[in-house]
């Protein structure tokens, strides 16, 4: 049985995460290219984590975050709602 979809707030979730290792990688002057070469994965993997397409595993965003010299907590901290006001 397939599971469900996941709800748009984790899909929501996913696309700041991805915008904000976009934003990481831009800051350190870095293509997706050179991103993926020193995470050990591969560019399209990085620009479908980056669109918000793909939720990386683990493993693949702590690889991402020590490539970029970013802390993977801040990362996928939780963005701010109006119900956390």
């Amino acid at each position: 049985m397939p599971s469900a979809p996941p709800p748009d707030w984790v899909l929501d979730h996913r696309r700041v995460v991805g915008a904000r290792i976009r934003a990481a990688r831009l800051h350190a002057n870095l293509t997706q290219e050179k991103l993926a070469e020193a995470a050990g994965m591969d560019r399209q993997a990085i620009n479908r984590v980056e669109q918000g397409h793909a939720s990386p595993l683990l493993d693949n965003l702590l690889r991402i975050a020590d490539a970029l010299g970013a802390d993977p907590g801040e990362l996928i901290k939780r963005p701010a709602t109006n119900r956390d006001r």
